[in-house]
């Protein structure tokens, strides 16, 4: 990969990603780090985890004992390892795989967090971008959301959470899913721009073989009066202040 379409995106504490054209990353995937809730102890494996935010958020953050990212785009790959390698990050571990074969590469049954920001258009919905790794990115072609709801029920312990952010009208798929694969969903929360217009966005945890019982959050507002919300600018925090 040409070093110089690599950029390197502060994210506070002395961390940075390296990023490019195609594998950046946006409010979603901080938004669902924060909704995730790690702990210290957490073994976190981020499917599609791209250049590897949502690890390198929770890890900047002194989160994980341990994290996996699984990515099938080798320049996402390739981006990721580089972070790791710059930062000297022990405890992450980037696995190049298709999500669908991961088999004998990462243990099953045993970790206690998997997150997912997921293509967001089914295979045939809207016109595919042209741009294969673009296309990847934002479409099912290379994975469904049933592969992704069934691969992380496999490599969740019990009483596991799978977090994932997505479009709206895919809930109703998500929450038969979840079903389907013994994950019982047990928080969801809306994001909206601002008050008085749809959601752009849900946020939805699931537990494997977890009790029934879901519990709604309050509305996430991004903005407030034109500006970022108080609770964005607190989410947004330590990345914030890299840029100060």
């Amino acid at each position: 990969m040409d070093q110089n379409l690599i950029k390197k995106e502060p994210l506070g504490n002395g961390f940075f990603v390296n990023v490019s054209r195609h594998h950046t990353f946006g409010t979603d995937a901080v938004l669902l780090k924060a909704f995730s809730n790690a702990k210290k102890n957490d073994s976190l494996v981020d499917l599609g985890t791209g250049c590897g935010i949502i690890p390198l958020l929770c890890l900047r953050d002194g989160l994980l004992k341990e994290a996996f990212g699984v990515e099938i785009s080798e320049e996402a790959v390739f981006l990721a390892n580089k972070t790791v390698n710059e930062l000297e990050i022990k405890n992450l571990k980037i696995i190049h795989s298709d999500l669908k074969d991961l088999k004998g590469k990462i243990d099953f049954g045993r970790h206690n967090l998997v997150t997912c920001n997921p293509p967001y258009k089914a295979e045939n919905a809207g016109i595919k971008n042209p741009d294969k790794i673009d296309m990847v990115a934002r479409h099912e072609t290379a994975c469904n959301l049933e592969d992704i709801v069934s691969v992380a029920a496999k490599l969740l312990q019990t009483s596991g959470r799978f977090c994932i952010c997505h479009r709206p009208e895919r809930l109703s798929e998500i929450f038969c899913l979840f079903s389907k694969y013994k994950v019982e969903a047990k928080r969801l929360r809306l994001v909206c721009q601002r008050k008085g217009e749809e959601p752009w966005l849900v946020l939805v945890e699931g537990r494997r073989c977890g009790n029934k019982g879901l519990r709604i959050e309050p509305t996430l507002y991004v903005e407030e009066n034109g500006e970022f919300s108080k609770e964005m600018i607190e989410i947004y925090g330590k990345y914030k202040e890299a840029y100060l």
